[in-house]
Protein backbone atom coordinates (compact mmCIF):
# COMPACT_ATOMS: atom_id res chain seq x y z
CA UNK A 1 0.00 0.00 0.00
CA UNK A 2 1.54 3.30 -1.08
CA UNK A 3 1.58 6.18 1.40
CA UNK A 4 -1.17 8.16 -0.38
CA UNK A 5 -3.52 5.18 -0.17
CA UNK A 6 -2.59 4.60 3.46
CA UNK A 7 -3.31 8.22 4.37
CA UNK A 8 -6.69 7.92 2.66
CA UNK A 9 -7.41 4.66 4.52
CA UNK A 10 -6.46 6.15 7.90
CA UNK A 11 -8.49 9.30 7.21
CA UNK A 12 -11.53 7.23 6.29
CA UNK A 13 -11.26 5.10 9.42
CA UNK A 14 -10.62 8.15 11.60
CA UNK A 15 -13.83 9.76 10.37
CA UNK A 16 -15.77 6.64 11.37
CA UNK A 17 -13.99 6.37 14.74
CA UNK A 18 -14.38 10.07 15.53
CA UNK A 19 -18.09 10.05 14.73
CA UNK A 20 -18.61 7.06 17.01
CA UNK A 21 -16.54 8.57 19.82
CA UNK A 22 -18.44 11.84 19.60
CA UNK A 23 -21.77 10.04 19.88
CA UNK A 24 -20.53 8.01 22.86
CA UNK A 25 -19.46 11.18 24.65
CA UNK A 26 -22.77 12.91 23.85
CA UNK A 27 -24.59 9.98 25.37
CA UNK A 28 -22.62 10.52 28.60
CA UNK A 29 -23.47 14.15 29.42
CA UNK A 30 -24.13 14.03 33.15
CA UNK A 31 -21.52 16.61 34.19
CA UNK A 32 -20.87 19.38 31.62
CA UNK A 33 -17.38 20.28 32.90
CA UNK A 34 -16.28 16.67 33.12
CA UNK A 35 -17.63 15.80 29.66
CA UNK A 36 -15.98 18.92 28.24
CA UNK A 37 -12.61 17.78 29.64
CA UNK A 38 -13.14 14.24 28.34
CA UNK A 39 -13.99 15.53 24.86
CA UNK A 40 -11.11 18.03 24.94
CA UNK A 41 -8.53 15.25 25.14
CA UNK A 42 -10.39 12.50 23.28
CA UNK A 43 -11.14 14.66 20.23
CA UNK A 44 -7.79 16.48 20.15
CA UNK A 45 -6.76 14.97 16.81
CA UNK A 46 -4.62 11.99 17.77
CA UNK A 47 -3.23 9.49 15.26
CA UNK A 48 -5.83 6.85 16.25
CA UNK A 49 -3.25 4.13 15.57
CA UNK A 50 -4.71 1.63 18.04
CA UNK A 51 -8.32 1.76 16.84
CA UNK A 52 -7.22 1.79 13.20
CA UNK A 53 -5.09 -1.30 13.85
CA UNK A 54 -8.09 -2.98 15.45
CA UNK A 55 -10.28 -2.32 12.41
CA UNK A 56 -7.50 -3.25 9.97
CA UNK A 57 -6.89 -6.56 11.75
CA UNK A 58 -10.60 -7.34 11.55
CA UNK A 59 -10.58 -6.66 7.81
CA UNK A 60 -7.34 -8.61 7.28
CA UNK A 61 -9.03 -11.83 8.40
CA UNK A 62 -12.18 -11.21 6.37
CA UNK A 63 -14.32 -9.44 8.95
CA UNK A 64 -16.34 -6.23 8.65
CA UNK A 65 -14.85 -3.17 10.37
CA UNK A 66 -18.17 -2.29 12.02
CA UNK A 67 -17.97 -5.60 13.89
CA UNK A 68 -14.94 -4.27 15.79
CA UNK A 69 -15.88 -0.58 16.02
CA UNK A 70 -16.92 -0.65 19.69
CA UNK A 71 -13.63 -2.28 20.64
CA UNK A 72 -11.69 0.24 18.54
CA UNK A 73 -13.39 3.17 20.27
CA UNK A 74 -12.85 1.67 23.72
CA UNK A 75 -9.14 1.25 22.96
CA UNK A 76 -8.85 4.92 22.00
CA UNK A 77 -10.63 5.99 25.19
CA UNK A 78 -8.20 3.94 27.26
CA UNK A 79 -5.21 5.30 25.36
CA UNK A 80 -6.44 8.86 25.87
CA UNK A 81 -7.00 8.30 29.59
CA UNK A 82 -3.42 7.06 29.86
CA UNK A 83 -2.12 10.19 28.12
CA UNK A 84 -4.11 12.48 30.41
CA UNK A 85 -2.67 10.76 33.48
CA UNK A 86 0.87 10.50 32.05
CA UNK A 87 0.88 14.28 31.53
CA UNK A 88 -0.01 15.05 35.16
CA UNK A 89 2.51 16.81 37.44
CA UNK A 90 2.94 13.61 39.47
CA UNK A 91 3.93 11.71 36.29
CA UNK A 92 5.65 13.40 33.32
CA UNK A 93 4.45 16.93 34.14
CA UNK A 94 3.90 17.89 30.49
CA UNK A 95 2.12 21.07 29.40
CA UNK A 96 1.63 20.27 25.70
CA UNK A 97 -0.06 17.32 24.01
CA UNK A 98 -1.18 17.06 20.38
CA UNK A 99 -0.38 20.73 19.90
CA UNK A 100 -2.71 21.83 22.70
CA UNK A 101 -2.40 22.49 26.41
CA UNK A 102 -2.60 19.23 28.34
CA UNK A 103 -5.86 18.47 30.13
CA UNK A 104 -4.67 19.54 33.58
CA UNK A 105 -3.42 22.85 32.15
CA UNK A 106 -6.58 23.52 30.13
CA UNK A 107 -8.80 22.67 33.10
CA UNK A 108 -7.18 21.75 36.42
CA UNK A 109 -5.44 18.76 37.94
CA UNK A 110 -8.49 17.30 39.69
CA UNK A 111 -10.64 17.60 36.56
CA UNK A 112 -7.92 15.94 34.47
CA UNK A 113 -7.69 13.00 36.87
CA UNK A 114 -11.45 12.55 36.81
CA UNK A 115 -11.61 12.93 33.02
CA UNK A 116 -9.08 10.12 32.69
CA UNK A 117 -11.00 7.97 35.16
CA UNK A 118 -14.23 8.65 33.30
CA UNK A 119 -12.78 7.70 29.91
CA UNK A 120 -11.40 4.46 31.32
CA UNK A 121 -14.72 3.43 32.83
CA UNK A 122 -16.70 4.62 29.78
CA UNK A 123 -14.54 2.30 27.66
CA UNK A 124 -15.77 -0.71 29.58
CA UNK A 125 -19.35 0.57 29.53
CA UNK A 126 -19.06 0.66 25.72
CA UNK A 127 -17.54 -2.82 25.58
CA UNK A 128 -20.24 -4.30 27.79
CA UNK A 129 -23.13 -2.59 25.95
CA UNK A 130 -22.67 -4.18 22.50
CA UNK A 131 -25.94 -5.79 21.32
CA UNK A 132 -25.43 -9.55 21.24
CA UNK A 133 -27.12 -11.97 18.87
CA UNK A 134 -26.19 -15.23 20.59
CA UNK A 135 -24.03 -16.96 23.18
CA UNK A 136 -21.07 -17.29 20.82
CA UNK A 137 -20.97 -13.54 20.26
CA UNK A 138 -21.29 -12.96 24.01
CA UNK A 139 -18.27 -15.20 24.60
CA UNK A 140 -16.29 -13.27 21.99
CA UNK A 141 -16.99 -9.93 23.62
CA UNK A 142 -16.23 -11.28 27.06
CA UNK A 143 -12.83 -12.34 25.71
CA UNK A 144 -12.35 -8.86 24.21
CA UNK A 145 -13.03 -7.30 27.61
CA UNK A 146 -10.51 -9.68 29.18
CA UNK A 147 -7.83 -8.91 26.58
CA UNK A 148 -8.22 -5.15 26.94
CA UNK A 149 -8.38 -5.32 30.75
CA UNK A 150 -5.14 -7.27 30.91
CA UNK A 151 -3.40 -4.98 28.42
CA UNK A 152 -4.46 -1.80 30.20
CA UNK A 153 -3.95 -2.92 33.79
CA UNK A 154 -1.19 -3.77 36.22
CA UNK A 155 0.09 -6.60 34.03
CA UNK A 156 0.28 -4.31 31.02
CA UNK A 157 0.24 -0.58 30.37
CA UNK A 158 -0.02 0.56 34.00
CA UNK A 159 2.87 -1.67 35.02
CA UNK A 160 4.90 -0.31 32.10
CA UNK A 161 4.29 3.25 33.26
CA UNK A 162 5.29 2.29 36.80
CA UNK A 163 8.54 0.79 35.51
CA UNK A 164 9.16 3.89 33.41
CA UNK A 165 8.86 6.15 36.46
CA UNK A 166 10.96 3.85 38.65
CA UNK A 167 13.74 3.70 36.04
CA UNK A 168 14.32 7.45 35.82
CA UNK A 169 17.96 8.15 36.60
CA UNK A 170 18.91 4.50 36.03
CA UNK A 171 20.74 2.96 33.08
CA UNK A 172 18.71 0.09 31.68
CA UNK A 173 19.98 -2.67 29.42
CA UNK A 174 18.44 -3.13 25.98
CA UNK A 175 16.53 -6.19 27.27
CA UNK A 176 15.17 -4.28 30.28
CA UNK A 177 14.10 -1.45 28.00
CA UNK A 178 12.36 -3.89 25.68
CA UNK A 179 10.46 -5.51 28.57
CA UNK A 180 9.34 -2.14 29.91
CA UNK A 181 8.12 -0.86 26.56
CA UNK A 182 6.34 -4.06 25.67
CA UNK A 183 4.17 -3.32 28.69
CA UNK A 184 3.92 0.45 28.46
CA UNK A 185 3.32 0.79 24.71
CA UNK A 186 3.14 -2.67 23.22
CA UNK A 187 0.44 -4.23 25.40
CA UNK A 188 -2.40 -2.04 24.14
CA UNK A 189 -1.19 -2.33 20.54
CA UNK A 190 -1.13 -6.12 20.87
CA UNK A 191 -4.64 -6.03 22.33
CA UNK A 192 -5.81 -3.88 19.41
CA UNK A 193 -4.71 -6.50 16.88
CA UNK A 194 -5.94 -9.40 19.00
CA UNK A 195 -9.42 -7.91 19.42
CA UNK A 196 -9.75 -7.04 15.75
CA UNK A 197 -8.67 -10.53 14.73
CA UNK A 198 -11.03 -12.20 17.19
CA UNK A 199 -14.04 -10.13 16.15
CA UNK A 200 -13.19 -10.69 12.48
CA UNK A 201 -13.35 -14.46 12.90
CA UNK A 202 -9.63 -15.26 12.67
CA UNK A 203 -8.41 -18.83 13.02
CA UNK A 204 -5.64 -19.65 15.48
CA UNK A 205 -2.85 -19.42 12.92
CA UNK A 206 -4.01 -15.96 11.85
CA UNK A 207 -4.21 -14.89 15.49
CA UNK A 208 -0.65 -16.09 16.12
CA UNK A 209 0.75 -14.30 13.06
CA UNK A 210 -1.04 -11.06 13.91
CA UNK A 211 0.25 -11.31 17.46
CA UNK A 212 3.78 -11.60 16.11
CA UNK A 213 3.15 -8.58 13.87
CA UNK A 214 1.78 -6.64 16.85
CA UNK A 215 4.78 -7.36 19.05
CA UNK A 216 7.17 -6.11 16.38
CA UNK A 217 5.31 -2.91 15.53
CA UNK A 218 4.57 -2.19 19.19
CA UNK A 219 8.27 -2.08 19.94
CA UNK A 220 9.07 -0.27 16.68
CA UNK A 221 6.51 2.39 17.61
CA UNK A 222 8.30 3.07 20.91
CA UNK A 223 11.74 3.12 19.29
CA UNK A 224 10.44 5.67 16.77
CA UNK A 225 8.95 7.73 19.61
CA UNK A 226 12.29 7.72 21.42
CA UNK A 227 14.06 8.93 18.27
CA UNK A 228 11.47 11.67 17.73
CA UNK A 229 11.99 12.86 21.30
CA UNK A 230 15.64 13.45 20.37
CA UNK A 231 15.38 14.90 16.87
CA UNK A 232 11.71 15.50 16.12
CA UNK A 233 10.12 18.84 15.27
CA UNK A 234 8.04 20.05 18.25
CA UNK A 235 5.69 21.98 15.94
CA UNK A 236 4.91 18.87 13.89
CA UNK A 237 4.74 16.60 16.93
CA UNK A 238 2.55 18.90 18.99
CA UNK A 239 4.60 18.27 22.11
CA UNK A 240 8.00 19.10 23.55
CA UNK A 241 11.17 17.25 22.58
CA UNK A 242 14.24 16.49 24.67
CA UNK A 243 12.12 15.64 27.70
CA UNK A 244 13.45 12.08 28.02
CA UNK A 245 16.97 13.39 28.49
CA UNK A 246 15.85 16.01 31.01
CA UNK A 247 14.15 13.30 33.07
CA UNK A 248 17.18 11.01 32.75
CA UNK A 249 15.11 8.26 31.15
CA UNK A 250 16.68 5.27 29.49
CA UNK A 251 15.63 5.28 25.84
CA UNK A 252 16.74 3.44 22.74
CA UNK A 253 18.86 6.38 21.52
CA UNK A 254 20.53 6.67 24.94
CA UNK A 255 21.21 2.93 25.12
CA UNK A 256 21.94 2.10 21.46
CA UNK A 257 22.55 5.50 19.84
CA UNK A 258 20.27 7.21 17.34
CA UNK A 259 21.50 5.46 14.18
CA UNK A 260 21.50 2.00 15.76
CA UNK A 261 18.00 2.70 17.11
CA UNK A 262 16.81 3.66 13.63
CA UNK A 263 18.27 0.42 12.21
CA UNK A 264 16.65 -1.59 15.02
CA UNK A 265 13.25 -0.05 14.26
CA UNK A 266 13.64 -0.85 10.56
CA UNK A 267 14.54 -4.45 11.42
CA UNK A 268 11.43 -4.76 13.59
CA UNK A 269 9.24 -3.46 10.77
CA UNK A 270 10.72 -5.94 8.30
CA UNK A 271 10.04 -8.76 10.76
CA UNK A 272 6.47 -7.54 11.22
CA UNK A 273 5.95 -7.64 7.46
CA UNK A 274 7.25 -11.21 7.35
CA UNK A 275 4.47 -12.20 9.74
CA UNK A 276 1.94 -10.98 7.15
CA UNK A 277 3.38 -12.86 4.17
CA UNK A 278 0.56 -15.42 4.03
CA UNK A 279 -2.17 -12.75 4.20
CA UNK A 280 -3.70 -11.37 1.01
CA UNK A 281 -4.18 -7.74 -0.03
CA UNK A 282 -6.77 -7.23 2.71
CA UNK A 283 -3.78 -6.94 5.06
CA UNK A 284 -2.20 -4.14 3.00
CA UNK A 285 -3.31 -1.47 5.51
CA UNK A 286 -1.40 -3.35 8.22
CA UNK A 287 1.65 -3.46 5.96
CA UNK A 288 1.36 0.25 5.31
CA UNK A 289 0.94 1.09 9.00
CA UNK A 290 4.10 -0.86 9.87
CA UNK A 291 6.12 1.29 7.48
CA UNK A 292 4.35 4.47 8.56
CA UNK A 293 5.33 3.87 12.20
CA UNK A 294 9.01 4.57 11.54
CA UNK A 295 8.49 7.15 8.80
CA UNK A 296 6.11 9.41 10.74
CA UNK A 297 7.13 12.84 11.94
CA UNK A 298 4.85 12.94 14.97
Amino acid sequence: MIMIELKSYIKQKNLIIDASLEKMIQDSQSSPTLVKAMRYSLMAGGKRIRPVLCLAACEAVGGLPEDALAAACALEMIHTYSLIHDDLPAMDDDELRRGKATCHIAFDEATAILAGDALLTLAFEVLSSVPLADGKQATQWLRVIQLISQAAGYRGMVQGQMLDIASEGLILSADELKSMHRLKTGALIEASLACGALLGGADQRQKDLLNSYARKIGLAFQVADDILNVEGNPELMGKSTGTDSLREKSTYPSVLGVQASREFAEKLVQESLQALETFDKQADPLRGIAKYIIERKR
